[in-house]
């Protein structure tokens, strides 16, 4: 699938074999989705359209997550009152990041019955004939599914684009449309293990047989046991499937994978977030990085007066002034949704709560789990690691962390470096990643 000639310079080169602290995975809880019958939610956002003159069709979809989560239900606290002061909004933000982090290493469980919903959105090449290359897009916490739209349009204008004649975009439960669907059912705790978990959900019952044109029902049914039963023991009978993972979405897939290897043809591992267990010495950097994360996702704004407010203060803030003004302007319109405020005024608010991206940037023992795993990965699958090459770019862990860990499985390998871009690769180069020798 990929050409290795033109990326040699922009890689890290192979390193010798090394050893880590190892840790015992656990066992993963079994995947299947709820019983039938089902009452079936509508879209919460309408629906959109790409442009006339696009190769793809868009269409949105719903289908249920794994019916058994890790962890038990456990409510949120309430929003924070607006008239507290810096002081106290701090100290009250303190004891949630010291409740989210007592669940660092959550205890092996059998698995807790909910209903949850995923959202997902489906871009199918006009006239497929079910030959090409299906993508699947994961996304990194706290952005929606459409963030990836802009890199969407380099990959398919790019030379190799007419190889994909399919991509379907994920987004987690407690992101973008899913979180408004799961609005009353989203808990204060969260295992990244779900998410890969609720992946495979999708690509063992849900994801249709045959690849076509055909347009397919928003809530997408279940294909026939014999199907799944198959896919669990050979993988898809008629695709060639590849997952591509950012971040949080690179580790999750990476962990549907290692699941089941005989789905994917290849991975391609946008910065993945797949962390060498540390230690000692690191793990103070460690629990500093993520206690950092999580005040910044608590400390979110939430609500403006409008979207274009929202955009407004966006392209004003560091964080955001350096995206593409694309992904910028997609952000907005997809992860920000027309909703009244208590008192019935109008405002414009993220789908995805900040105690919901805290949540998930507490939780991780997946991101462990999931580099003791790697290195076994089978050998087939064709793997890609795309990482930033910016000058003075952070990475995750310790310094020289992205050389060791794009060799972790050395066979069937190999990385790029994407020099435009720091660890926000599809928010800051999405033209730069469409392009080859990056995805495809």
């Amino acid at each position: 699938m990929f050409s290795l000639s033109s990326m040699v310079a922009l890689s890290y080169p192979p390193v010798k074999p090394y050893q880590w602290r190892t840790i015992i995975p656990r066992a993963t809880i079994p995947v299947y989705p709820p019983p039938e019958p089902l009452v079936y939610p509508q879209l919460p956002s309408p629906p959109r359209q790409l442009p006339s003159s696009s190769q793809f069709t868009l269409t949105s979809h719903i289908i249920p997550a794994t019916h058994l989560r890790t962890l038990a239900y456990a409510p949120t606290p309430p929003p924070l009152p607006p008239n507290l002061s810096k002081a106290e909004r701090m100290a009250q933000n303190e004891k949630i990041r010291a409740q989210l982090r007592i669940l660092g290493a959550p205890p092996v469980s059998s698995g807790h019955p909910m209903l949850l919903w995923i959202c997902l959105n489906r871009y199918v090449r006009k006239g497929a004939k079910g030959t090409g290359l299906t993508l699947f897009l994961a996304h990194a916490n706290g952005f929606p599914k459409e963030i990836w739209e802009p890199t969407i349009e380099s990959v398919v204008n790019s030379p190799s684009g007419k190889l994909v004649d399919e991509i379907w975009a994920w987004e987690a439960v407690q992101h973008g449309d899913s979180a408004l669907l799961n609005e009353e059912s989203l808990g204060y705790f969260f295992d990244w293990a779900d998410n890969g978990r609720d992946i495979l959900n999708f690509l063992h019952f849900f994801i249709p047989t045959s690849l076509t044109d055909a347009p397919l029902p928003t809530h997408l049914r279940r294909v026939e046991p014999e199907e799944t039963q198959y896919r669990k023991t050979h993988g898809f009978k008629n695709r060639t499937f590849v997952g591509i993972g950012h971040s949080y979405g690179g580790c999750t897939t990476t962990f549907a994978a290692l699941e089941n290897p005989k789905l994917f043809s290849s991975l391609v591992l946008i910065d993945p977030v797949i962390i060498k267990p540390y230690d000692r010495q690191e793990q103070g950097l460690a629990d500093s990085r993520t206690n950092g994360l999580i005040y910044g996702a608590l400390n979110r704004r939430e609500s403006w007066p409008s979207k274009e407010d929202a955009l407004a203060s966006f392209k004003q803030n560091p964080f955001f002034s350096i995206w593409d003004p694309e992904v910028l302007k997609i952000y907005v319109e997809c992860g920000i949704y027309d909703t009244q405020d208590s008192e019935g005024n109008p405002i414009a608010r993220l789908k995805m709560p900040g105690i919901q991206e805290a949540v998930v940037f507490a939780a991780t023992l997946t991101q462990f789990e999931t580099y003791q795993r790697i290195k076994d990965l089978d050998e087939r699958i064709e793997l890609r690691w795309i990482v930033p090459g910016r000058p003075g770019a952070g990475e995750l862990g310790a310094p020289g962390s992205t050389h060791l860990r794009v060799w972790v499985r050395p066979k069937n390998s190999s990385n790029v470096r994407i020099l435009k871009a720091g660890h926000l690769m599809p928010q800051e180069a999405p033209h730069e990643l469409g392009k080859p020798p990056s995805i495809v």
